[in-house]
């Protein structure tokens, strides 16, 4: 049996999001993670393994104030397996990898996964705070070669991939506006989005470029917050209290990028995740009824379209074309939650807690209707990524 198979989330949890929130990062942490646990009909000393990433770390102002160990005193834990992701791993889905593993192997019964981050505040604080070069005293990594011509924040590297892709494919500004467009659309449906005002087109294509083609738009949310889950064992999972939501596959191969692979400026490597995925499922991509792909930048969801196979190659701008495919009750309803574009960036694991939501029928005025019961979902860029298939079991 393929090992996810055997895994489940059975509660999710999500603290106050702000720009910025009116508590502290620990603060927030506890409140997802409490909720979680309650969700799942479990108590505080049932769980026994933590998962996070990337652990906590200063590799950017806001980016992970809030560890493992943090949460594990804060709530007085007990538990036998922990672990928090680095940087180098298949993208922020790789806690979530790391407690299908542990669950799986028998290390642990019932894992609490999290993400906390405080962009919003530290931009506050600090007016580089959205600077993942570093600041005016220290510059971190590779950043340093990019840096000195004023590239110090994905952006502009993204913006290059946009462009080749335009290039390639004739995607126009107005399609690419269209995933922005339809993450307001859905945000309207999502008490807990930080921005629910309509968006035109026309106020899309109106909006402060960044680097072109991208525009203010374009670009997640940074804020203050903190997302958590309960991932069990399957056989425990059917005891709690929701229906479990099993892990169908994973996917997640590295991809672009060494001597032999030189980095492609229409790829970022979703590609060879999305294969893995599909390579370790029973389900065909027709049986997918929601899709949660990563929007760190709108050219992110272009490409995961396309990689995961929901488009032909080269087609996705016609499929998104007008929002009307991508909608609640379209072909394929994308981002039912806002994304980061508009709900706020919880660096991805919102997506996860947005198909989970979904899955679970709790949407609300942004329910997908009929209650889909397979969910794709994606994470990650740089080469770096991850794919999941979440299913009722």
């Amino acid at each position: 049996m393929i090992a996810e198979r055997s895994v489940a989330i059975t509660g999710i949890g999500l603290s106050e999001v702000g720009r910025p929130a009116q508590s502290s990062a620990l603060r927030l942490t506890v409140d997802a993670a409490l909720q979680a646990i309650a969700d799942a009909g479990l108590e505080v000393a049932d769980i026994d393994g933590i998962s996070t990433y990337p652990g906590a770390s200063n590799t950017g102002p806001g980016f992970a104030p809030v560890g493992a160990q943090d949460l594990r005193l804060a709530l007085g834990m007990e538990v036998s397996w922990y672990s928090s992701a680095a940087l180098d791993s298949p993208s922020q889905f790789s806690a979530v990898a790391n407690a299908i593993g542990a669950v799986s192997a028998g290390l642990a019964r019932h894992v609490l996964v999290f993400r906390t981050i405080s962009e919003a505040t530290s931009r506050l604080r600090d007016k580089q705070g959205q600077s993942w070069a570093g600041s005016s005293d220290e510059i971190w990594g590779f950043w340093e070669w990019t840096a000195p011509y004023g590239v110090e924040s994905p952006v502009p590297w993204y913006a290059t991939y946009a462009q080749r892709y335009m290039y390639d494919h004739g995607l126009t500004e107005e399609q690419l506006g269209a995933v922005a467009v339809n993450a307001r659309r859905m945000a309207a449906g999502n008490p807990a989005a930080i921005y629910r005002d309509p968006l035109s087109l026309e106020d899309y294509l109106q909006g402060r470029s960044i680097s072109w083609p991208l525009r203010i738009f374009d670009c997640d949310v940074p804020v203050d917050g903190s997302v958590a889950f309960v991932v069990s064992r399957l056989d425990d999972a059917h005891q709690l209290f929701n229906p479990p939501l099993r892990f169908e596959a994973i996917g997640t191969a590295m991809g672009a990028g060494g001597l032999r692979d030189p980095l492609s400026l229409s790829s970022f490597g979703a590609e060879k995740a999305a294969s893995m995925l599909w390579e370790r499922s029973r389900i065909p991509r027709g049986s997918v009824r929601v899709a949660e792909i990563y929007d760190g930048m709108s050219i992110l969801t272009v490409h995961w379209l396309e990689a995961l196979g929901f488009c032909a190659p080269g087609a996705v701008g016609a499929f998104i074309e007008g929002g009307e495919n991508i909608g609640l009750k379209g072909r394929l309803p994308l981002n039912t939650g806002g994304g980061q574009l508009s709900a706020g960036r919880l660096h991805g694991l919102g997506h996860l807690h947005e198909a989970c939501t979904q899955l679970w029928g709790r949407g609300g005025a942004r329910q997908v209707p009929n209650e889909p019961d397979i969910a794709a979902v994606s994470m990650g860029a740089y080469g770096l990524g991850c794919a999941l298939l979440v299913r009722e079991d």
